[in-house]
C-alpha cells in the first residue's frame, strides 16, 4: 500500500509538472507568434501592402501573463498594442490580424471591423443579427478599440460599474446571460504616456470612489513616442504619482502593484491573487508594468533610433521579454534551448503562412474585378491611346486596390461615353453599389432594433386628464418606466438624492434604490463613460448631463466612441445609451445652451431629439428604448413648469424619429424650427395672422434623423416661401436644415423668394433677459423678416 501511495504521489507530481511545463511553453509560443506578427507586419507596411502599422512587440510576456486570468464574462477595454493579449485569449488569430492590417472589407476575414479600423483594433459581438443580446456572461468580451489616446478609460469605468450593479441590484439578478452575479472584471490597458490624459485621471478617481472591479494595466516602455516619461509624469512614475489613492483599511481608493514586464513568473505570482481580490471585493487596481521594451519603436511612421541613446537600445536588447523568458525556462529546466529554438522556428513559419492566406483572401476578389474590367475594356475594340493606357496600368499593377478598378472604369466612361459602353457602365454601377455596402453601412441599426422601425402611437388623454407642470409628466413617466423595465438605470449630477435639478426623478431614488438612480461627481467625461460601458453590457442607462453646455466635457467619448460603435464594428456591437440633458433659451455666455451645429456634425451615429415639450419627450424616450441605437435627448430648460396635459398611455406612446409635425397650418410661408424657439415662432405667427399673413409652423422634432419623408418640402410646395429659425450660431443648425431642404429635398424648385435663416448672433449670448433678447432670435425678428419676405 505504501508503494502504491508513493507511486500515485509521484505520478501526480509528474502530471502537475507536465501541466505547468505545457502551460509555460504554450505562453512562450504565443509570445513568439506575436513577436513574429509584429516583425512581418512592419515589413508589409514598409513594402506598401498595408497602409500603417502599430504593434505590440515588447509587451508579449506581460500580456500572456495577464491573459491567463481573463475569464468568460470579463470585458476588455484596451488599446492598439494588445495583440498578444487577444491571441492568448483566443479572440484573434494570425489570419484575422493580417486581414485587418490589409483593410480587408469582408467580415469573414476581418471579423472585428471588416477593414474599417486600423490594425490591432479588436471587438467581440454583444448582439446577434436581430439585435438581441448574446450570452455575455459565458464568453470573453472586448469593447471595440479606438485610436484616440486614453479613450478606452471612460467606458472601462462603465464596464466595471455594470458588474457592481449586477451584483447589488435585486432586479438585475435574473439576467444571468449578462452577468454571473457581478463577478466580471474589466481589464483596461493603456500606454504609460497616455496616463497624462485627463481621461485617465478622471477615470481612476471615479473608480476609487465607486469601488468597481476595474483592473488597469499600464504598459511602461519609458517613452511617449520620443518624449521620455520624466517629461510626462510627476516623479516619472504613474504608480508613485497615484500613491495617495492607495486603498487603506476603512477607506475607498485603489490597489497599486508594480511589475516587471520581462518577469513572467513574478507577474503570474502577483496577478493571480490580485485579480481574484478584484473579482471578489470589487476593489479597483492599477498594475504598473515597468521595464517594457519596444524593439521596433513606436510605429511604422518613424525610427526609435532617432531618439533613444545607444545605451538604452542596448538595455532594451538585453532585457527583451522573450529573451528573458527563454532564459528563465532554460534555467528552470522546463525546456532546452534547442526546444525553444524549434518553437520560435515553428512560430515564424506559422505566422508566415497565416499572413499569406490573409493576403490571398484580400487580393483575390480585387484581382477578379481587375480581370473583368480588362476583359470589358478589351471587348470594346476601341484603340484609343487613353484606353490602352488604362488597360496597361491595371495589368502591371501587382497590388491593385478597389479604387484603382473604379478609377479605371470611370476614366473609360469619360473617354468613350456611357452611351457607347453599356456593359462597362453597368459594371461600374454594380461595383459602386457593392463598395457602398462594404464601406458606408451600419451607421445605425438597420434591422428589427432600428428605432426608425418603431410603430408610432399617439398620446391619448382620458376625460379626467389633469393639466400639470411639464416636469410632473416626466416624473410620472420615469416612475412607470422604472417599475416595468428592470434594465433601466439613471445617473448624473444631482439625479439621485434630490431627483435632478428640475425634479424629473423627484422621489424615485427612495422608491427604486440607489443602485438604479444615483448621483455622480462633477465629471461629465466619465458620466458618459459609465453610460457607454453599461450599455455595452446590456443595460439601458440614462446618463444625465445637467445642462447642454456641459456636454462639451463629455463630447469626445460620445463622438469618437459611442457614435461610431455600430459603424466600426459593422453592426456587431450595439450601445443603446440615452444621454439626457436640457438646453435652449438659457441666459449668459456659459449657459447659452445651443451648440447644435457642433453636435449634429460630431454625433453622426446617435439620434438627436429636440422635443418642444415634455409630453413629446416621453414619446421619444419610448421610441429610443425600443431600439438599440444611442440617442441624445435635449429637453427645454424653460419648459419644466409650463402646463401640459398628462397622457394616459405614458409607456405606450411613441414619437417617430425624423418625422416633422405641423403644429400650425398656413398658406403663405413655412416657418421651420424646434424646441423652445418654437414658442417664439408661434407667438410671431399669431401676430402675423393679424396682418393677414398665414404661417405654417413646422416642428422638426429630431435633427438626427432629419425629415426622412421630406414633409417640409411638401409644405414649401404649398407656401413657396421658407424661413429656418434657430438659436444656434450662424451656419449652425439652421444652415444644416437649410441644406437638407434646399439641396437634398430640392426645395429650391418651389421658391418664389429667396429662402432665409434666422439665427442667434455669432457671439455667446450676453447675460440676463435683455442679453438673451438681443443675442438670439425674438418674435419681433421673426415678424420683421417674414414681412420682408412677403413684400418681395
Amino acid at each position: 500500500m505504501h508503494t502504491t501511495n508513493t507511486n500515485e504521489i509521484a505520478l501526480d507530481e509528474k502530471l502537475s509538472f507536465d501541466n505547468f511545463r505545457n502551460e509555460v511553453l504554450k505562453d512562450y509560443r504565443f509570445a513568439c507568434v506575436s513577436r513574429e506578427i509584429s516583425l512581418l507586419g512592419r515589413k508589409e507596411v514598409l513594402t506598401g501592402k498595408a497602409k500603417f502599422g502599430i504593434f505590440g512587440d515588447g509587451k508579449e510576456v506581460a500580456q500572456v501573463a495577464v491573459a491567463k486570468f481573463f475569464k468568460p464574462g470579463d470585458f476588455r477595454s484596451g488599446y492598439y498594442r494588445d495583440q498578444t493579449f487577444m491571441l492568448a485569449s483566443g479572440i484573434t488569430d494570425v489570419e484575422q490580424y493580417f486581414a485587418q492590417l490589409y483593410s480587408d472589407p469582408h467580415i469573414e476575414n476581418d471579423p472585428f471591423s471588416a477593414g474599417r479600423q486600423m490594425n490591432a483594433h479588436f471587438v467581440t459581438k454583444n448582439v446577434d443579427k436581430n439585435g438581441e443580446w448574446l450570452n455575455l456572461a459565458n464568453q470573453k468580451n472586448t469593447s471595440s478599440d479606438m485610436a484616440p489616446t486614453a479613450s478606452q478609460m471612460p467606458r472601462a469605468l462603465g464596464l466595471a460599474l455594470a458588474s457592481k450593479l449586477f451584483r447589488n441590484t435585486e432586479e438585475l439578478k435574473e439576467f444571468t446571460n449578462l452577468s454571473n452575479n457581478g463577478n466580471e472584471i474589466c481589464f483596461c490597458t493603456i500606454g504609460d504616456a497616455s496616463t497624462s490624459e485627463g481621461h485617465f485621471w478622471e477615470t481612476v478617481n471615479a473608480a476609487g470612489v465607486l469601488q468597481v472591479p476595474l483592473a488597469v494595466f499600464v504598459w511602461d516602455d519609458g517613452y511617449g513616442i520620443s518624449v521620455p516619461k520624466k517629461y510626462q509624469t510627476t516623479k516619472a512614475s504613474i504608480s508613485t504619482a497615484l500613491s495617495g489613492m492607495q486603498k487603506e483599511a476603512d477607506s475607498n481608493g485603489i490597489e497599486i502593484y508594480k511589475l516587471k514586464g520581462w518577469d513572467y513568473a513574478g507577474m503570474c505570482e502577483v496577478l493571480e491573487p490580485a485579480l481574484q481580490k478584484i473579482r471578489e471585493t470589487h476593489t479597483p487596481a492599477l498594475f504598473h508594468v515597468e521595464e517594457i521594451t519596444q524593439p521596433q519603436g513606436h510605429s511604422t511612421s518613424g525610427s526609435h533610433e532617432r531618439y533613444k541613446t545607444p545605451e538604452r537600445l542596448a538595455w532594451e536588447k538585453e532585457w527583451d521579454c522573450i529573451k528573458q523568458m527563454k532564459e528563465w525556462i532554460v534555467e528552470n529546466t522546463l525546456a532546452t534551448e534547442e526546444e525553444l529554438n524549434d518553437v520560435q522556428d515553428e512560430a515564424r513559419e506559422y505566422v508566415k503562412n497565416g499572413k499569406q492566406k490573409a493576403w490571398e483572401k484580400y487580393i483575390s476578389p480585387i484581382q477578379g474585378q481587375v480581370a473583368k474590367t480588362i476583359e470589358l475594356l478589351n471587348a470594346t475594340g476601341i484603340t484609343d491611346p487613353e484606353i490602352k493606357n488604362i488597360i496597361s496600368e491595371l495589368t502591371i499593377n501587382r497590388e491593385p486596390m478597389r479604387r484603382d478598378v473604379l478609377k479605371a472604369l470611370a476614366k473609360t466612361l469619360d473617354t468613350i461615353g456611357s452611351e457607347n459602353a453599356a456593359a462597362i457602365s453597368n459594371y461600374y454601377a454594380e461595383l459602386k453599389a457593392l463598395n457602398a455596402g462594404l464601406y458606408n453601412t451600419f451607421l445605425y441599426n438597420e434591422g428589427p432594433k432600428s428605432a426608425l422601425q418603431v410603430t408610432p402611437i399617439k398620446a391619448w388623454y382620458n376625460e379626467e386628464a389633469k393639466t400639470v407642470n411639464g416636469y410632473e409628466v416626466l416624473n410620472k413617466y420615469f416612475d412607470e418606466l422604472f417599475a416595468t423595465n428592470k434594465k433601466v438605470v439613471a445617473f448624473g449630477e444631482d439625479v439621485g438624492f434630490i431627483g435632478d435639478v428640475n425634479q424629473g426623478f423627484s422621489g424615485l431614488q427612495v422608491k427604486y434604490g440607489e443602485q438604479r438612480i444615483f448621483d455622480t461627481g462633477i465629471r461629465e467625461l466619465t458620466i458618459m463613460g459609465q453610460g457607454i460601458g453599461m450599455a455595452l453590457r446590456g443595460l439601458r442607462p440614462i446618463a444625465e448631463i445637467q445642462y447642454l453646455d456641459y456636454l462639451l466635457y463629455g463630447l469626445q467619448p460620445l463622438s469618437d466612441d459611442l457614435s461610431t460603435t455600430h459603424f466600426r464594428t459593422v453592426g456587431q456591437q450595439s450601445c443603446p445609451l440615452i444621454v439626457r440633458t436640457r438646453g435652449h433659451r438659457l441666459e449668459g455666455i456659459w449657459h447659452s445652451g445651443s451648440p447644435m451645429g457642433m453636435l449634429i456634425n460630431a454625433l453622426r451615429g446617435m439620434y438627436i431629439c429636440v422635443p418642444r415639450n415634455m409630453v413629446q419627450a416621453v414619446g421619444m424616450y419610448n421610441t429610443l428604448l425600443q431600439g438599440n441605437d444611442p440617442g441624445l435627448m435635449i429637453e427645454c430648460l424653460n419648459g419644466y413648469r409650463l402646463k401640459e396635459k398628462m397622457p394616459s398611455n405614458l409607456l405606450a406612446y411613441t414619437v417617430p424619429l425624423g418625422v416633422p409635425e405641423i403644429i400650425r397650418e398656413g398658406e403663405d410661408i413655412t416657418l421651420v424650427s424646434y424646441g423652445s424657439t418654437l414658442r417664439i415662432v408661434s407667438e410671431a405667427a399669431e401676430r402675423l395672422e393679424k396682418l393677414n399673413i398665414s404661417c405654417e409652423v413646422v416642428d422638426v422634432q429630431t435633427l438626427l434623423p432629419f425629415d426622412i419623408d421630406h414633409a417640409i418640402v411638401e409644405s414649401l410646395k404649398k407656401t413657396s416661401r421658407i424661413l429656418f429659425i434657430d438659436e444656434d450660431v450662424p451656419g449652425g443648425a439652421a444652415a444644416y436644415m437649410f441644406n437638407k431642404v434646399m439641396e437634398e429635398q430640392k426645395g429650391y424648385r418651389y421658391l418664389d423668394v429667396a429662402p432665409r435663416t434666422l439665427t442667434g448672433k455669432a457671439h455667446r449670448p450676453s447675460y440676463g433677459s435683455d442679453g438673451d433678447y438681443f443675442s438670439k432670435p425674438n418674435a419681433e425678428d421673426v415678424v420683421a423678416l417674414v414681412k420682408e419676405m412677403m413684400s418681395e
